[in-house]
């Protein structure tokens, strides 16, 4: 389906109504002339003359407008097949940071494991050899020979040196294998499809995760702050609808920004996110200092296969997923505020 097919949506459903606006004339004008003929003979022939047009007319219209119907149904499933695509690809394309995200921590447990296995045998020599000292010195025998081979294992063992690594080889495995539980963690709630029907989940915890899962994304080029109301509490959503949602906004908020970075503008940028309860409704922003959306197409970027991003950056269909999940699936409204400084702020509104 190309670009243009939003267009070609809305130009079917004009087609829908003209159809319907055509029947409701010829009809209107039987009404009009039973009204002003009071010829009997006169009336009975216009009558019959206009029942077999707008029989015939409304029986062409209704065939156009069923075939109308079924081309639109069609276009609209094949918009519903392009977004879940656009949603597994999305993932796809993260897949590849996740793996690097995993493996950098799971490096340094490696790398701390293979400097403990080195010191660890002379540690052992030289603490078997202190054993040895002290069962002589307990004996009262000559310890010249011993007390030289024990500094020259001191000496193998490097005391210094392990006193003041091992400390910080053990807090990096500590720090690794806590960022691998907490990337897991996330990645299973993420992953974790809703059931489909809105209930009560922890907000927090969601754009907690999405954030998590996105980083490969973000991290060369921004700094996250996340901005969630105190007691936020449970909010009645689709749990994997609104993950993705935050998921694809602070990846299109990392790419504006990346631009910014690759054109001399800045050195590193910033991501906001922030969510809170406004009276009866959820709100959800994303904001970011990157290139902004140019005000000419403003207007457009929710539309499905609406796209400014070239070829091998991905489809772009990030925004128009957002609006099928808030819009669609949640009854709610987004948009795009003004931000001042420059960038981007999405505003997701949904009811609770």
């Amino acid at each position: 389906m190309s670009a243009g097919d939003p267009e070609r949506i809305a130009e079917l459903e004009r087609q829908l109504q003209a159809r319907d606006k055509t029947i409701a004339v010829l009809i209107q004008r039987q009404l009009d002339v039973r009204a002003r003929e009071t010829s009997t003979l006169h009336f009975l022939e216009q009558n019959i003359t206009l029942e077999k047009v707008v029989e015939g007319k409304t029986r062409e219209l209704a065939s156009e407008r069923e075939e109308l119907q079924r081309t639109l149904a069609e276009l609209r499933r094949t918009q519903a097949r392009m977004l879940q695509m656009q949603k597994m690809e999305s993932i796809g394309q993260l897949a590849a940071g996740i793996a690097h995200e995993i493996n950098t921590p799971t490096q340094f447990v490696a790398d701390n494991i293979t400097f403990f296995r080195a010191t660890f045998e002379p540690l052992l020599s030289l603490i078997d050899a202190a054993l040895g000292l002290v069962g002589k010195m307990r004996e009262a025998q000559g310890l010249s020979e011993d007390l030289a081979d024990f500094d020259s294992k001191r000496e193998a063992a490097d005391l210094d040196f392990i006193r003041e690594e091992a400390p910080l080889a053990l807090a990096q495995c500590a720090e690794g294998l806590s960022r691998i539980a907490g990337i897991v963690k996330a990645m299973k709630h993420f992953s974790h499809a809703s059931s489909g029907v809105m209930e009560p989940e922890d907000l927090e915890e969601i754009i907690r995760a999405a954030v998590t899962v996105s980083r490969s994304e973000w991290k060369a080029v921004a700094d996250v702050d996340l901005a969630i109301q105190p007691g936020l509490g449970q909010v009645p959503c689709l749990r994997d609808e609104i993950g993705q949602l935050v998921m694809n906004l602070v990846i299109n908020a990392a790419h504006a920004i990346g631009e910014n970075i690759e054109r001399g503008r800045m050195a590193r940028g910033r991501i906001e996110v922030s969510a809170r309860i406004d009276g009866d409704r959820a709100e959800l922003r994303v904001a970011d200092n990157g290139t902004g959306i140019p005000e000419e197409i403003r207007d457009r970027v929710f539309e499905p296969f609406f796209t400014t991003k070239p070829v091998g950056r991905g489809s772009g269909q990030g925004l128009a997923l957002a609006y099928a999940t808030v819009v669609d699936k949640h009854k709610g409204q987004i948009q795009l505020e003004p931000r001042e400084g420059g960038g981007t702020c999405v505003v997701a509104r949904w009811p609770i």
